[in-house]
């Protein structure tokens, strides 16, 4: 619960936006209906006019405190004393609060609430707003389409239409709502790739970390022989973890120090080997043939490896995130995503999209740089942030 309240604190700027845009579309051709319990009776605290009204509180403590060795004579005079036959004034005053109370309780049920008519132009307006939100055309388009399904030309409020938009992104989310998966193999082979400035290097950092305080064994690998913060970085997640941080010469081949460090984590003992890359834009061939190099010359260690490869996306890319996922795929057999810097954008449907066009486990998310800021993906929690409820 507590990753859930930071998460839909930092998810504010995507579910302000996507609550104000609802707000609006509802308040544009819809009408203002005013809502009464009236099946509901009030409240009546009262009691009925045929009992003399007697004060509760002070009974049950004359009676359960008595010791037992008392005799019970004495209870039933200090319980009578107070109950004395009503007067007229006191029963008038018990109607009249009843009353007040009564039209108290009326008014705080009736309330004004604004609803429209599901209709197409209502329909293309949530279409554009979800677009907005980063959801992506396709997403968009079948998350409304199953929205409307049942519920066309019925009228709904902001809060109706926040619950079934929830729920849908629920629907989409939860196939590929799952945690890395742990294998027997020793070391277990972790690549981690993604384009510069997503937040690998401190995505392995808390990853380590967790797997560490599970009791298992990791070694990580500073493959980004061409960025010296990045090695420090890990230095010091790898001091704060307890793990050991491989490191090679600055410039030297990443496929090289992968290939040792498997050599190293085998002699160990490691359950978990993780190997940090250098970031690279998808666009750029001479660095995507450099990652597919360092997946050749692991396998030549182990014909298996690496057995997971997670693509660190940041949230921030919006629908950039997509062509990124579709070049790694190709070059590195991705086999989960983590999303990072949900803190930092208003476009947090990105995620919807990525779930729904190409179905890849969704393994962790983060909204920040501490160590609980990293947490398994779990799809209702998502879902109730994004949308604000």
């Amino acid at each position: 619960m507590a990753f859930f309240s930071k998460l839909k604190d930092r998810l504010f700027k995507s579910s302000s936006k996507l609550e104000q845009g609802l707000d609006a579309i509802v308040e544009d051709g819809g009408e203002e209906e005013t809502l009464t319990a009236e099946p509901q009776p009030a409240p009546q605290p009262a009691p009925s006019t045929d009992k003399p009204a007697e004060p509760p509180a002070s009974a049950a403590p004359e009676i359960e405190p008595a010791p037992a060795s008392q005799p019970p004579e004495p209870a039933p005079v200090q319980t009578a004393a107070p109950v004395a036959a009503p007067t007229p004034e006191p029963q008038a005053q018990v109607q009249e609060s009843k009353g007040i109370l009564g039209r108290l309780f009326k008014r705080d049920e009736a309330r004004t609430v604004t609803r429209r008519v599901l209709d197409d132009d209502m329909i293309e307006q949530l279409e554009e707003l979800l677009i907005a939100s980063d959801m992506g055309v396709d997403t968009a388009l079948r998350v409304t389409s199953n929205m409307a399904e049942g519920r066309y030309g019925k009228k709904l409020s902001t809060e109706e239409i926040k619950q079934m938009l929830a729920d849908e992104v629920t629907r989409v989310m939860e196939p590929v709502a799952k945690p890395l998966p742990l294998y027997s193999k020793r070391p277990q082979v972790v690549l981690v790739v993604g384009v510069n400035g997503s937040g690998k290097t401190t995505t392995i950092g808390k990853l380590a970390s967790q797997f560490k305080s599970a009791g298992k064994k990791v070694v990580i690998a500073a493959g980004d022989t061409f960025r010296a913060a990045a090695v420090e970085q890990l230095q010091v997640w790898g001091e704060r973890a307890g793990v050991p941080v491989l490191t090679a010469p600055e410039g030297s081949d990443p496929a090289s120090l992968a290939f040792d460090a498997m050599t190293r984590a085998q002699e160990d003992g490691a359950d978990l080997l993780m190997i940090d890359t250098a970031g690279r834009l998808q666009n750029r061939a001479d660095l995507m043939e450099e990652l597919a190099k360092i997946v050749r010359v692991i396998r030549k260690k182990d014909e298996t490896a690496p057995h997971n490869t997670l693509l660190v996306l940041d949230a921030t890319t919006g629908q950039n995130a997509l062509n990124q996922v579709e070049v790694f795929r190709n070059i590195s057999d991705v086999s989960g995503l983590v999303m990072t810097k949900l803190d930092g954008t208003a476009k947090g449907g990105v995620l919807v999209a990525l779930a729904d066009k190409f179905g890849l486990p969704i393994h962790a998310i983060g909204v920040g740089e501490q160590i609980d800021d990293l947490a398994p993906f779990d799809p209702k929690d998502f879902a109730k942030a994004l949308t604000g409820l």
